[in-house]
């Protein structure tokens, strides 16, 4: 570069945000490493109690534009008025939320990544008048970001983006990276009867399929152990259900907690469970199989690039709760398929990596910059 670069990423949360989850881990590893290759990243953020209006994170510079309710309109302004300064040469917007529609006010290139983008699932998420709100705004993609380079974090996200008619040819994959951990998986000795679920405790993640599959096997593991790793909306719910199926005693919500006692109840757990109804990739998967643990999980978008169904663990149809019982008893009961998988789930894992993510990264802003 015969400068640097100065980019401004628009995603509604930063890093330490209350809510913040996969995009904005994927968002903070990528653009932290930009920072330190001499990218100038500044990231407009939504606010939240106690962050501070201007902040720096791992190099980033972060502007909190407010709460919700003005930060669309406030990101908007600014990505206006700050393009148009000439104070930005490149804008990476995130869609994992609702579209900011960055190319129509923007005054510079427009690099677009998909984390994920919601359609039918919003309304299983959130009150019918707000998913029709985000599912109405993401119909305009096509059009208002047409000829517009994409990044997609998993082939899933590359196949909706297509579906809903972005030319494939504007469309490359990244997939995203890992964080090496501390924790020495152990491959060779079968793990405990220890059943987890790691990530946010959201409705559409259906963790509730997680505890009626386990509930169903307790007659043949009564040593069996449930874990929910993990905070959100859905805690009470989840807290209630398991002792509506007389399964509370055994299972464990931790909340939130350090990423070393995460790691190191994942290192010991025989088999991870995802049974979320879409994601724009599994990251946790990833995560828990350099743990040696292998992942059952929904044959669902993003997911399904995540575990190579058969190997580093399985894929189930959505919501069939006999069939994540029957995957989970099969690891639960044989230790040689366990310790296999685990081998094979390890292995997987190293093939992601940050550092690969970030190059790739800095090669489309450089050519959404250069107009390529």
């Amino acid at each position: 570069m015969s400068s640097p670069c100065r980019v401004l990423v628009l995603n509604e949360r930063d890093p330490q945000h209350p809510k913040a989850g996969g995009a904005e881990i994927h968002v903070a590893e990528i653009f932290r490493r930009l920072a330190a290759q001499g990218y100038e990243i500044t990231l407009a953020a939504s606010g939240f109690r106690d962050g501070a209006a201007v902040d720096e994170i791992d190099g980033m510079r972060v502007w909190r534009l407010g709460g919700i309710p003005t930060y669309y309109p406030r990101v908007a302004y600014t990505t206006f008025r700050e393009t148009r300064k000439g104070n930005f040469d490149v804008v990476v917007e995130c869609l994992n939320k609702v579209p900011f529609y960055s190319p129509v006010y923007s005054a510079v290139p427009v690099l677009a990544i998909c984390h994920h983008l919601f359609g039918e699932v919003a309304f299983q998420q959130v009150p019918w008048p707000v998913a029709a709100a985000v599912w109405s705004t993401e119909l305009l993609i096509p059009s208002l970001y047409k000829r517009l380079p994409f990044v997609a974090i998993s082939e899933s996200s590359e196949a909706d983006l297509i579906k809903r008619g972005v030319d494939a040819d504007w469309v490359r994959v990244s997939h995203c990276g890992i964080e090496p951990t501390e924790v020495v998986a152990d491959t060779e000795t079968p793990c405990k009867m220890r059943v987890s679920y790691v990530g946010r405790l959201e409705v559409y993640k259906n963790v509730d399929i997680m505890l009626r599959a386990c509930a169903a096997l307790t007659s043949r593991f009564p040593d069996l152990e449930i874990y929910v790793i993990g905070k959100g909306v859905a805690r009470e719910s989840l807290e209630v259900l398991a002792k509506e199926l007389g399964i509370d005693d055994r299972t464990h919500f931790t909340g939130f907690i350090s990423n070393e006692e995460r790691d190191q109840l994942i290192a010991e757990t025989r088999v991870c469970v995802c049974p979320s109804e879409k994601e724009g990739w599994g990251l946790t998967i990833i995560e828990s199989n350099a743990l040696g643990t292998p992942v059952v999980a929904t044959n669902a978008d993003g997911l399904r690039d995540s575990v190579r169904d058969g190997e580093t663990g399985y894929l189930v149809e959505h919501r069939n709760v006999e069939g994540f019982r029957d995957r989970i008893g099969e690891l639960l009961e044989d230790d040689a398929l366990a310790t296999e998988m685990s081998t094979r789930a390890l292995a997987w894992s190293k093939t992601f990596d940050w550092d690969r993510a970030a190059t790739e990264m800095a090669a489309a802003i450089d050519d959404a910059r250069a107009g390529n």
